[in-house]
C-alpha cells in the first residue's frame, strides 16, 4: 500500500463519525454532561470541553497505530485483500441482521482500571483532568469504534489506518461538543432522525471495504493488486 491520502477511506471515516455522533452522545451523554468544570473563566471552561474531545481523538489515533500495524502485517502475509472482503461482508451482514432482529452492537463490562481511572479524574476540576477523561473515554466499548477499527485494519497501511481513526474521531466531535456546550441545542425529534443515518455510514464503510478487497483497479476507491516484486529469471 502506498502512503498517500486515501480519500475514499477518509471521507467514509468522517461520514461514519458524523452519522454515529448521536449514538455517541446517547451512550456517553450522561458522562459528557457530568464533566467537572475547571475553575476560572468561561473561556477556560470551554477549553476544558474541547480538550476532552481532543483526548478522545488522541486515543482513536493511538488505536489507529495499533490497527495499522496489524493491517500492515496482514498485508505482508498476503491476506489483506481477503481480510478487507471478509470484514466488509461482516459489516454488511451485521446491518442486515440488525435490520431483521434489531440486535444491538455487542459490548462488555468496563475493565476495573478504566472505571477507577475515570472516577478519579471526575473528582478533579482541572483542564488536564478533562483531557485525561477524553483519553479514557476513547477506550469505552462502542460498536461504532469496532466498525472503525475493522476498516482501519483492512486498510493494510499504517498511514491509512491512522487517517481513518483520526477522521472517525473528528467526525464525532461537532455534535458531541455541541452537546457538552449547549445540552438543549438539538430537540429529540432531530436526534432521532439523525440517528437513522448511522446504518448508512456503516454500510458505506462495508461497501468500501468490499470494493477495496476486490481490487478492481479503480484509483483510490478500489486499487488494483500490488505488482509482484519477486525476482524473475532472465533468459
Amino acid at each position: 500500500m502506498q502512503g498517500d491520502v486515501h480519500w475514499g477511506l477518509w471521507i467514509s471515516a468522517v461520514a461514519l463519525g458524523l452519522a454515529g455522533s448521536l449514538h455517541c452522545a446517547g451512550m456517553c451523554g450522561p458522562l459528557m454532561l457530568a464533566l467537572p468544570g475547571p475553575a476560572g473563566s468561561r473561556l477556560r471552561w470551554i477549553a476544558g470541553r474541547c480538550l476532552y474531545h481532543l483526548g478522545r481523538v488522541t486515543t482513536y489515533a493511538g488505536l489507529g497505530v495499533v490497527f495499522g500495524l496489524l493491517g500492515r502485517s496482514l498485508a505482508w502475509a498476503g491476506v489483506q485483500r481477503w481480510v478487507s472482503l471478509v470484514l466488509g461482508a461482516l459489516l454488511l451482514g451485521g446491518l442486515f441482521w440488525n435490520r431483521l432482529w434489531h440486535t444491538p452492537f455487542p459490548g462488555w463490562n468496563l475493565p476495573a482500571w478504566l472505571t477507577r481511572g475515570m472516577q478519579e479524574l471526575m473528582r478533579e476540576h482541572s483542564v488536564p483532568a478533562l483531557y485525561g477523561l477524553g483519553l479514557l473515554n476513547g477506550f469505552l466499548p462502542c460498536g461504532l469504534v469496532y466498525v472503525a477499527a475493522a476498516a482501519a485494519t483492512a486498510s493494510g497501511s499504517f498511514l491509512h489506518a491512522l487517517q481513518f481513526m483520526v477522521g472517525f474521531g473528528l467526525g464525532t466531535v461537532p455534535l458531541t461538543l455541541a452537546l457538552t456546550l449547549a445540552p438543549g441545542f438539538m430537540p429529540a425529534w432531530v436526534r432521532i432522525r439523525v440517528r437513522r443515518w448511522i446504518p448508512y455510514g456503516v454500510a458505506l464503510v462495508g461497501v468500501l471495504l468490499v470494493l477495496r478487497g476486490l481490487a478492481l483497479g479503480i484509483p483510490y476507491l478500489s486499487p488494483g493488486p500490488a505488482p509482484d516484486s519477486s525476482p524473475t529469471c532472465c533468459h
